[in-house]
């Protein structure tokens, strides 16, 4: 085992070969006030056996990559979670098992799957949201003001545009803005959500939500909510030039945790919202 400082929280990660995970390495690896303790990857990852400070580019520092995630979380005190959404159940069950907090940044999600991680924070303390970045948390807590505000004679679209490789849309950042902002108005987005729009669609019905989704490149992440009325347009955007905001926000959430016991928390939660 490594002689590890127990007074900073022991983090361990898991897809650590992938971009999220390599973020995350770099920015826990670079906070003194956290220690690495594990590091994970698929059972076919070349990355296993190699030392997971080299996968961030940084000097070797001891912790090598494994798969056997059960028993690397005997050295942690939380767990960061950017997979999907079935490797994330699975690592939470074994959180739970090992009595080991969780940031779960994975989206993608279905109403049972959000159910067992409600289920397990009942003994674990968990912080699950839709993007860990503080910049995008903040448009949050703005998207729900100005909601309130323009209530009446506003059109809501949504906008969001990420990499080629991302999965699921939309995003589930873009989902949650239009929770925010459908909460805020007294709507159930399930109701309101128009995912797309195509031919002779007729006129807008004026308490829908639009969501239109990009897919390209290496788009890491943006999002612009458009509040449309006559004569005038407001826009609240978020874009993201790297992934380290999500990284460095997954750190502010370990931090959050380190004091509770049990729990389901968001973002909000841990910025004080």
């Amino acid at each position: 085992m490594n002689d590890f400082d127990t007074k900073k929280p022991r983090i361990g990660i898991v897809g650590a070969s992938g971009r999220m995970g390599r973020m995350l390495l770099e920015a826990t690896l670079k906070d003194p006030e956290f220690c690495l303790a594990a590091a994970f990857d698929q059972p076919d990852s070349p990355a296993l056996g190699q030392d997971a400070a080299t996968l961030a580019g940084l000097p070797a520092c001891g912790v090598m990559v494994t798969a056997d995630v059960a028993a690397g979380l005997t050295d942690c005190d939380c767990l960061i979670d950017f997979t999907r959404p079935e490797g994330a159940l699975r690592h939470l069950a074994l959180c739970e098992a090992a009595g080991v907090a969780m940031v779960i940044g994975t989206t993608g999600f279905d109403a049972a799957g959000k159910a067992k991680i409600a289920e397990a924070a009942r003994r674990i303390p968990i912080v699950f949201a839709p993007n860990m970045a503080v910049g995008v948390n903040l448009v949050f807590h703005l998207l729900d003001t100005a909601a309130r505000i323009l209530n009446q004679g506003y059109d809501v679209e949504i906008v969001e545009a990420h990499h080629r490789l991302k999965v699921d849309a939309p995003s589930g950042t873009a989902l949650r803005m239009g929770e925010v902002v459908a909460g805020a108005l007294g709507r159930n987005l399930a109701e309101c959500a128009i995912y797309g729009r195509e031919g002779h669609t007729g006129e807008r019905e004026g308490t829908s939500i639009g969501f239109a989704t990009v897919r390209g490149g290496d788009i890491v992440g943006d999002h612009t909510v458009m509040f449309c009325g006559l004569g005038e347009r407001v826009e609240i955007a978020h874009k993201a030039g790297s992934r380290m905001p999500y990284a460095l926000g997954s750190l502010r959430a370990v931090r959050f945790l380190a004091t509770r016991e049990n729990g389901l928390f968001d973002m909000q939660h841990v910025l004080g919202f």
